[in-house]
């Protein structure tokens, strides 16, 4: 008897969600479909959300990463070049003192 009552509330809570559906459904088919409402976002926001898109852009592109790394090979290769300029006056001076050392002979 007990699971009777349960039973026809259960149908007539369903019933009820059913109507209250049916009436709603021209409401609902109205809103748009994206999930947006009619109102507007102050131009504040809107600009703040669009450097965030921007930062999180530059974050799935590594375009820090790639700066930082340029930045390493640029810094690498003025060093090489500046110890091969050192190098090169220490070859020369190397040489000189070679020659030195022949002409005192």
């Amino acid at each position: 008897m007990l699971e009777l009552i349960f039973f026809v509330i259960f149908i007539i809570s369903f019933g009820g969600v059913l109507l209250i559906l049916a009436r709603k459904i021209p409401v609902l088919s109205t809103l748009p479909r994206n999930g947006a409402s009619g109102i507007k976002k102050h131009r504040i926001i809107l600009d703040a959300e669009d450097k965030i898109k921007d930062i999180l852009v530059s974050f799935k592109k590594q375009i820090l990463l790639h700066k930082f790394l340029s930045w390493v090979k640029c810094m690498t290769l003025k060093a090489e070049v500046e110890i091969d300029h050192i190098l090169h006056s220490i070859r020369r001076k190397a040489q000189q003192v070679d020659k030195d050392i022949k002409n005192q002979k």
